[in-house]
């Protein structure tokens, strides 16, 4: 081609063109960005964005109304069900009778009622009189005079029902609210409302204008200031005789009715007694007392003849028996006290039983050891017996002891277990002469008909258990027997009662299914219990009020009321008369009182009442009024060493040690480790009881100066791990920042400044460079210092085909005369000219490095002298031609084979096929050559000059018109190419005339094309290195990389629609930091419990979870400036280019070069240090953990992880006494039987037992802690352990599928299967009855399960869940093994490879076990049957609605712009799963028609054809097709591209 020189005419056409009409003349190769392409991937990026900012929006709208509806619920539930034993006690009762409104007073009640009105009553009547009636009639007047007081304007006030206990409030309750038509709440300590905070109490004072409550939960608003008595109009107080001493009455009147209150400003009082004594005192003394200390008159009925008319009273009996044999030895008493007399822990027992003797007789003192040494009462006798050993500090006893005992004990129940008892029969020999009395008398009675209703009171609980398993034995007719026990905890042998069991007893007492109920004393007061025309006293009452009560319960027309004495026992007959005599009193002390009698002279003994306390201290604090007696200092410090972190199997008490001084005691509270202050010390005091509260007092006093406990005098020093739990949520719903990115690595700017001697080769070469009729020439790339050993990665060619690309370091240097680099330096500037447009300042000192043609053919490269390796006649050709000279002579072989460039615009390069003879410049463009907007001759075809310019030049009619194909620049050689790339056409026919012939070979052009994908990737490796390198964490480059890749705005979000997906970036961090994660988390959990294993389990979970979080992980980051080498941006044309030397020619020429930025997430930024830790891990061989060790330290940047290699770990292992202390016969048994199941010999059988120690065992004081320390450091270890398996065995499945099938293996169903199978469950010991009885169903199910599988491996999945003891034992026992091997890694390892991995050879059998998972069927739902991409599991903390109560977090499941599904739990991951279900729940039924009508889904249906974001074409720009302005030239159509073309697209 002729040169074009100034006097040219299209040089001077363009030259003297207008500069509105002229295009710039230098346009790099990236072309022009189409506008509407531009527009279309912007549009579908922005509305991805856009959905996800809309549902975020609304998510955090529907979220705030949730959580006030929430509050709302809360504390309506709260009210309504505070428990589950609660709610069953409260729907019982509310279909009791007691819930019949009242609308027929008696007289004497309204007699009652009219004194309530006037003054402070106390109302004395009988059980079953309608005490609560006349409350009720109170209630109501007060009720409304309180309406005419707030209409006038008047502060509100409210009235309290309070009572004795907690099945009380709710029977009162559901009176009240049948009875009244304002609202009635009610509370009871089993809600928590001592908890709440004064917001709370206030609104729901604010709300209710009754409340029912125990007096403690009165007693705390008050002390608390949540209320004050001036807002109180009304105190009922139920059972009014317990007011005094120390009892909630007392004290709610002592220090809050009768001091500090203007006496006019006081609340109405109504007491309701049966007697107001319950003592054996003076009952006239005792009586005025409680008047004086309730400010109040006693008041009964005038007119008793007509309170008999109304309750009937019982006739009384008394039914005599003969005198009782002297206490007597069994037979079976007598082998067990030769056996078993010596145990101390069975004193009772033996006493218990020969009382039983005597009283009802040798059956029942025979039978009371099956309830005392029963199976169920085996655990907490032996948790007694090594109690008591262990507390003998004094005794230093050997262990062997403690073994005898235990093994004694086993024996002892061994034999009532096989003791065969013999049949019961009414005789004399069987039964005592008065139990016989009461068979005779019971007999007779219910001898005609079963419509009687009897309760027989004892004294004991046992007795009553053994009197009800009598009768039913006995099976008398007509008599259905049951019995009535408190709601308490006994002692061994005694069996725990809850509020439901008593509710239920007495339905059907009621219903008639029981009719004869041997009850305690829980059945003389309170319980609204029917009507009975057979009550006895099997055993007396002990004073007149006992008395009174159990024979009201005898209400029943011509009832009996009988006293069971035996013949001659002349103190019995005593304790009738004294009863007797002391009712008399009482009744006439009330019927004397004036009618008239107002509160003169009540204050006169109230000095005395309240002496004791006005010589004690009070603190009120100033701005609330909460008050601090010593009386409530007790309770104060109990709350707040309560709300102390502690694990499940502690409770934390203060503990208080008293001594004497000077004849005094004085007591110092110490406070459990964790608290803020250690010990306090009271001030002396005469009686222990004072000195212990004064030292609770002055604790109080210093924690609330320290501001541990705020002006309400509640604590302000709250557990941590709820919060701690979700960090990794504080972080995931962060808005993301724009941070700095780095676009090169420092190792080109380090490099330049000199200019160099000696050269570095690296070899860039495509594993199969002849991808069609062009091949790829190797290139050299020449730097100053040698570049590390790199990868090889794959570029994707139009054929579809993949090459490897790899980067060979030449071990020579290469000596580089001046002349010879300026060769190589005119070659590297020369080929960015050509190929890219890019002309730079010939500058060498300025030269990042240089590239060099390579000779074919020269492999390996590695032992070739560097001089050898460059194609010099290559570089000379170019340094000796600017492009290669043609004239119309030229022979048409010439044009074959060539690269041709468009020297005005960088968008057209051109490989050349051959010259077409047939066609000359001015024939019109064949029809098969892509179109442009000017084809009206193949000369204005191939020139890209402005239309006014064409005209202005002339061409020469004789040139070749030559076929080509030309180059489509925008290829992304990292990715595959799409259907749309594959699609396009380049074919051409061109004029040389307005080009030039580069002195550059097609196949260095070809090579070219490639090399900015190469020199990205490049960059890449060496910018993930430096971040490696900087923190001295060796790590493989590509491991390096991957680590660092983030190719979408949620990569976390593994199938759910990516979100700005940056193409042919090469593998993401997921996996990385899916086994980083894993890592983390046992090498923390390893520290923790290396540096301090007598830790609790709580503190190790709270810790760990400060050095994993994302927040810390995430400040680590920052610190470390990791933003910056994080790579989020896919291949660009615009920055791949060296920064120096200075651009003289090219697309940005004139702007300076901007610093670049990047969008990320906090969590994105978290993760990438996790799959860091990843890197370093898979860098080193399998099995050592060296470099991942320190990668955590690196990233956790904490004081408790501090270790840079695995030996670290044990170096600094701190062995817990309890580990190392001498094992017993029992301990050395356990380890000589697991070694059995598991071939490890365990050098400290101590640990191994502190494995199979459940939390409820009290092993504790053993100093053998239970398993939990262990479990938390086994789960870890069996975690790293499977996802190492899966990792390594499925290189290609993503976190998602890992993290499912990882579930299967440590889930804790089959670890529960694997204990059972290994026999570990053998050995638990605990201290659960119900446990015990769950483990051995689920023993039994997974044998037969086993059983039916025949050999499948995957049994264990049908079966039921299992207790979580069992899973907890196998990682205890892992933890158990790793520490005795003084961390063996590989003692892990060998347990999963015997015991574990079979089971999963073949994971496929676990699809359906993962997908089960909720949230993974819920994705798979969505995705899958219905096609939506447009769906969100978005979750939040709620706040407490308690102070101090475990943060809940509230997940929602969003398809488009709707709220599907919700869950709540105390985690985020928690919530999702539940809100997963419940969203399965709602979309299941649906079909696919009827999901997308019904959330109006227009999502893209699975499996159809989409335009890709980042769809690449010719002519410039990422991803978008070029309209060239005004250029004469349209956009290519879409025609096939021969398959010979090769890289030439």
């Amino acid at each position: 081609m002729a040169e074009m020189t100034s006097d040219s005419p299209s040089h001077e056409a363009a030259r003297d063109a207008p500069d509105d009409q002229v295009k710039d003349t230098v346009e790099e190769l990236e072309g022009t960005d189409s506008d509407a392409s531009d527009d279309e991937a912007a549009l579908k990026r922005t509305n991805a964005s856009e959905v996800r900012r809309q549902q975020t929006a609304k998510f955090k709208s529907w979220f705030v109304k949730r959580v006030e509806a929430i509050s709302k619920e809360e504390t309506r539930a709260a009210e309504i069900e505070p428990g589950h034993e609660d709610r069953a006690t409260s729907y019982v009762l509310a279909g009791q009778d007691s819930n019949a409104i009242i609308t027929d007073p008696r007289e004497y009640q309204l007699e009652l009622f009219e004194r309530a009105k006037q003054q402070n009553t106390i109302a004395v009547l009988d059980t079953g009189s309608g005490k609560t009636m006349i409350a009720v009639l109170l209630l109501r007047y007060i009720l409304d005079q309180e309406l005419e007081m707030r209409g006038v304007g008047r502060a509100p006030k409210i009235s309290f029902f309070v009572v004795d206990s907690v099945t009380l409030v709710f029977q009162q309750h559901h009176v009240l609210t049948c009875n009244l038509d304002q609202k009635v709440a009610f509370f009871v300590g089993d809600m928590n409302c001592d908890l709440w905070s004064k917001e709370i109490w206030t609104k729901q004072f604010e709300e209710n204008m009754v409340i029912v409550c125990t007096a403690d939960v009165l007693y705390q608003c008050f002390m608390h200031s949540f209320i004050s008595m001036e807002q109180v109009n009304l105190l009922i107080f139920d059972e009014a005789h317990h007011a005094k001493k120390d009892h909630a009455y007392a004290r709610i009147m002592r220090e809050f009715y009768l001091t500090d209150i203007d006496p006019q400003k006081r609340p109405r009082i109504f007491g309701m007694t049966a007697s107001p004594v319950d003592a054996k005192v003076d009952v006239v003394k005792a009586a005025k007392e409680l008047e004086t200390l309730l400010h109040c008159q006693i008041a009964t009925t005038f007119d008793l003849a007509l309170l008999r008319r109304t309750v009937h009273r019982p006739d009384e009996q008394v039914a005599s028996y003969s005198p009782l044999r002297l206490p007597f030895e069994t037979p079976l008493y007598r082998k067990l006290h030769v056996q078993f007399g010596q145990l101390e822990i069975l004193a009772k027992f033996f006493r218990e039983a020969k009382e039983a003797s005597s009283q009802l007789g040798a059956w029942c003192a025979d039978h009371i050891w099956s309830f005392l040494l029963s199976e169920e009462e085996e655990r907490r006798l032996e948790s007694r017996v090594e109690r008591d050993f262990l507390s003998q500090k004094d005794k230093m006893e050997p262990t062997e002891k403690l073994d005898a005992e235990v093994a004694q004990l086993r024996q002892a129940i061994d034999l009532i277990k096989d003791h065969k008892f013999r049949d019961v029969t009414v005789t004399p020999d069987n039964l005592s002469s008065k139990v016989m009395l009461l068979v005779s008398y019971l007999k007779d009675s219910f001898e005609e008909s079963a419509d009687h209703k009897c309760i027989v009171f004892v004294s004991r609980r046992y007795t009553a258990r053994l009197l009800g398993d009598l009768f039913s034995r006995l099976g008398l007719p007509n008599i259905m027997a049951g019995t009535l026990l408190g709601a308490r905890k006994g002692e061994p042998g005694d069996p725990n009662i809850s509020y439901k069991h008593q509710m239920l007893t007495l339905t059907r007492f009621r219903k008639g299914k029981l009719n004869c109920l041997f009850a305690t004393s829980i059945a003389e007061e309170g319980l609204d219990i029917p009507d009975c025309n057979i009550v006895i006293r099997f055993d007396l009452y002990s004073t007149v009020i006992q008395y009174i009560q159990s024979r009201g319960r005898a209400r029943r027309f011509n009832a009996k009321f009988v006293h069971m004495i035996e013949t001659g026992n002349p103190s019995q007959l005593a304790i009738l008369r004294e009863v007797r005599k002391a009712e008399g009193i009482m009744r006439d002390f009330c019927q004397s009182l004036p009618t008239d009698r107002l509160l003169k002279g009540v204050d006169v003994d109230l000095d005395g009442v309240l002496f004791k306390d006005r010589s004690h201290r009070v603190y009120i604090e100033r701005e609330t009024g909460a008050k601090l007696t010593y009386g409530s200092s007790l309770s104060v410090l109990a709350y707040f060493v309560d709300r102390l972190p502690h694990d499940v199997e502690t409770i934390p008490q203060p503990n208080y040690i008293i001594t004497v001084q000077n004849k005094q005691y004085s007591c110092e509270v110490i406070l459990p480790e964790n608290a803020p202050i250690r010990s306090v010390t009271g001030r002396p005091a005469s009686r222990k009881s004072v000195a212990k509260r004064s030292a609770a007092f002055e604790a109080c006093l210093t924690l609330r100066k320290k501001k541990y406990l705020d002006g309400h005098l509640l604590p302000t020093y709250q557990k941590q791990l709820p919060a701690m739990r979700n960090a990794q949520l504080a972080l995931y719903v962060k808005n993301r920042k724009a941070y700095e990115m780095r676009a090169k690595p420092t190792i080109w700017a380090e490099s330049v400044g000199t200019v160099p001697q000696k050269l570095f080769l690296t070899i860039l070469a495509l594993e199969e460079p002849q991808t069609g009729p062009i091949s790829c020439q190797p290139l050299a790339l020449l730097t100053r210092t040698p570049l590390p050993q790199l990868p090889q990665f794959p570029l994707y060619m139009n054929s579809g085909s993949k090459t490897g690309v790899s980067f060979t370091k030449v071990s020579e240097s290469l000596t580089v005369s001046e002349s010879k680099l300026d060769e190589i330096n005119c070659f590297t500037l020369r080929f960015f000219k050509d190929i890219y447009n890019k002309v730079y300042e010939s500058d060498a000192e300025r030269m990042p490095y240089w590239i060099a043609p390579v000779i074919h053919g020269k492999i390996p490269y590695t032992n070739c002298h560097a001089e050898d390796l460059i194609d010099w006649d290559a570089v000379k050709q170019v340094q000796d031609h600017e492009s290669l000279p043609w004239t119309e002579e030229t022979p048409n072989e010439f044009f074959e084979n060539k690269f041709l460039v468009d020297p005005w615009d960088g968008g057209r390069r051109y490989f050349s096929v051959a010259v077409d003879p047939h066609l000359k410049p001015s024939d019109p463009v064949p029809s098969d050559a892509c179109t442009r907007r000017f084809q009206d001759n193949i000369w204005h075809y191939s020139t890209s000059l402005f239309k006014k310019s064409r005209s202005k030049v002339t061409f020469k009619e004789n040139q070749p018109v030559i076929v080509a194909h030309r180059v489509l620049h925008r290829r992304n050689w990292l990715d595959h190419i799409t259907e749309k790339e594959k699609n396009m056409t380049s074919k051409c026919y061109i004029c040389p005339e307005p080009l030039q012939i580069s002195a550059l070979s097609t196949s260095l052009a070809a090579m070219g094309l490639v090399f900015p994908a190469i020199m990205f990737r490049l960059d890449s490796y060496l910018i993930a290195m430096e971040l490696f390198q900087s923190l001295e964490i060796n790590a493989k480059p590509d491991l390096a990389l991957e680590a660092v890749t983030k190719d979408s705005d949620n990569t976390e979000e593994h199938r759910g629609e990516q979100v700005h997906f940056q193409r042919g970036m090469g593998r993401n961090y997921e996996r990385l930091e899916f086994l980083g994660d894993c890592f983390l988390k046992m090498a923390t959990s390893i520290a923790l419990y290396t540096q301090d294993p007598d830790n609790n389990e709580f503190e190790y979970h709270v810790n760990r979870m400060l050095l994993i979080c994302n927040k810390n992980l995430l400040n680590t980051a920052l610190k470390l400036k990791l933003y910056e080498y994080i790579r989020s941006k896919t291949f660009s044309r615009r920055i791949w280019y060296p920064e120096e030397p200075k651009l003289l020619q090219g697309k940005g020429v004139n702007k300076a070069r901007e610093a670049q930025q990047h969008m990320l997430g906090d969590k994105s930024i978290a993760d990438v240090c996790e799959a860091m830790i990843g890197a370093a891990l898979l860098s080193e061989h399998q099995g050592r953990f060296d470099n991942a060790v320190k990668a955590v330290t690196v990233v956790v940047d904490n004081v408790h992880h501090t270790m840079t290699k695995w030996d670290d770990y044990y170096a600094l292992y701190k062995m817990p006494t309890y580990q190392a202390a001498q094992a017993t016969n029992s301990q050395l048994d356990l380890a000589k039987q697991v070694e059995q199941k598991h071939d490890y010999h365990f050098k400290y059988p101590r640990l191994l037992r502190s494995a199979f120690i459940h939390p409820s065992y009290p092993l504790s004081w053993e100093k053998i802690p239970c398993y939990q320390r262990l479990e938390f450091l086994g789960d870890s270890l069996l975690d790293m352990t499977c996802v190492n398996f899966l990792f390594y065995r499925y290189p290609d499945r993503d976190p998602q599928w890992l993290t499912e099938h990882k579930m299967a293996i440590v889930s804790n169903k089959f670890l529960g299967a694997l204990c059972v199978k290994l026999g570990l469950h053998k050995h638990l010991r605990l201290n659960s009855s119900a446990i015990e009885s769950r483990i051995r169903a689920y023993v039994q199910d997974m044998e037969d399960a086993e059983e039916e599988a025949k050999g499948a491996p995957d049994y264990w999945i049908h079966g039921r869940d299992p207790p979580k003891a069992l899973p907890d034992v196998v990682e205890a026992y892992v933890g158990a093994v790793f520490v005795d091997s003084k961390y063996n890694y590989g003692e892990v390892e060998r347990f999963f490879e015997k015991h574990i991995r079979e089971y999963f050879e073949d994971m496929s059998i676990y699809d359906t076990f993962a997908n089960k998972h909720p949230t993974t069927f819920l994705s798979n739902l969505l995705t899958l049957s219905f096609g939506c991409t447009k769906y969100r599991i978005l979750a939040q903390e709620v706040p407490p609605l308690t102070p101090g109560s475990s943060p809940q977090v509230l997940a929602a499941v969003m398809i488009h712009s709707d709220v599907v599904a919700e869950g709540q739990s105390s985690s985020g991951r928690y919530a999702k799963v539940k809100a997963s279900s419940n969203a399965l729940s709602v979309l299941e039924s649906l079909t696919p028609s009827e999901f997308r009508e019904r959330y109006q889904c227009r999502c893209q249906p699975i499996g159809s054809d989409e335009d890709d974001d980042n769809m690449q074409n010719e002519g410039g720009g990422e991803g978008k097709e070029v309209a060239e302005p005004d250029s004469g030239e349209v956009v290519d159509q879409p025609v096939k591209i021969p398959d010979e073309i090769g890289v030439a697209i």
